[in-house]
């Protein structure tokens, strides 16, 4: 029997993620009025916003910039010693930064690149909203009023990025970060390792590394935001396109994390995904649950085939290498829900 490792519990979970946009305004208006979440903060070229059910001041930030993109993706440990023990090891790696100001809402924070090259922030330190009157929720365990503006999204759920090599940032995550491999898609005979969910929480996965087609580093596939159930993934088709935003798949559910989904692009050019009904990972034993080709398919339980564009598309949107082709022919089917 392999000797069991004692698991890594300093991260406590996804704490923000900075979105880039060349249109600020139509962004900031596709997810305030249309997605529902309320604005916290504005400072320089950015506009902090958050989800009603959100418990920090801020979850996501808009930054105006001449490309789509991520920024930072920033995650709160559980404890300042949790803070320094990871800075620690992610230094020892040498991809570490350093220690910088965290921003709005947020104390200092530890700056280091994954693998693949993103930026990336481990913070303690954390802003707890506290709504004004107008914002308060008759409910005292909620960080806030429920407005029904919109779809309503209710917090922030998980990022999935492209990478060149799943593995290497897999690794970096359950070495350095602790976090727990929860599904994976592995082709050719268990060689090719395509797509590793990830988190550190019981919700499937926070963090997702998928290979990038066009063998580039440092883009996002998607960002995605929790509603409660179906019925408002549903009526969130409805808002989308009653308001000319393009939806690029679904009302579908995926095969692995059994989630119901919807998928569009903000006015900024982000793939941006509503998200619910994915199960919970209780087991402290989880085996990973790994499909390869033909169990895998589409990626698509039930519901409409997924668009080219789903696979080949991310941002920024940087034009392929010429030696990209027969990468992107292998994986064709393959889906990074």
């Amino acid at each position: 029997m392999a000797e069991r490792r004692e698991p890594i519990q300093d991260i406590a979970h996804l704490g923000q993620v900075e979105l880039l946009t060349p249109k600020p305004n139509e962004s900031l208006w596709y997810f305030r009025d249309l997605l529902g979440m309320e604005v916290a903060h504005t400072e320089n070229q950015s506009v902090y916003l958050r989800g009603y059910g959100d418990y920090a001041a801020s979850t996501l930030t808009l930054t105006e910039s001449k490309q789509a993109g991520v920024a930072c993706i920033a995650f709160r440990t559980v404890s300042p010693e949790a803070l320094e023990r990871r800075a620690k090891s992610i230094e020892g790696t040498g991809l570490g930064v350093g220690w910088v100001d965290g921003g709005y809402g947020r104390g200092k924070a530890y700056r280091f690149h994954d693998p693949d090259g993103h930026l990336m922030e481990i913070y303690y330190e954390a802003e707890k909203y506290t709504p004004p009157a107008a914002l308060r929720s008759a409910l005292k365990n909620q960080p806030m009023k429920y407005l029904g503006r919109g779809v309503g999204v209710k917090r922030i759920d998980h990022v999935a990025v492209l990478c060149k090599d799943v593995a290497a940032n897999r690794a970096f995550f359950q070495e350095h970060m602790g976090y727990k491999l929860r599904e994976q898609v592995v082709f050719g005979n268990g060689t090719q390792e395509i797509g590793s969910w990830m988190s550190t929480t019981p919700v499937h996965h926070e963090i997702a590394y998928v290979v990038d087609v066009k063998g580039l580093s440092g883009r996002i596939h998607h960002f995605s935001l929790w509603v409660d159930n179906r019925e408002d993934i549903l009526r969130a088709a409805d808002i989308l396109s009653e308001n000319g935003i393009f939806i690029e798949a679904g009302p579908s559910k995926h095969n692995n994390s059994q989630a119901f989904y919807l998928y569009s692009y903000e006015p900024g050019g982000n793939r941006i995904e509503v998200y619910s009904g994915s199960f919970l990972i209780l087991a402290p034993d989880w085996e990973p649950v790994i499909w390869n080709e033909e169990e895998r398919g589409t990626g698509v339980y039930w519901g409409g085939a997924l668009p080219d564009s789903f696979l080949n598309y991310a941002t920024p949107t940087t034009e392929a290498s010429d030696d990209s082709t027969t990468e992107e022919k292998e994986i064709a089917a393959f889906d990074p829900l």
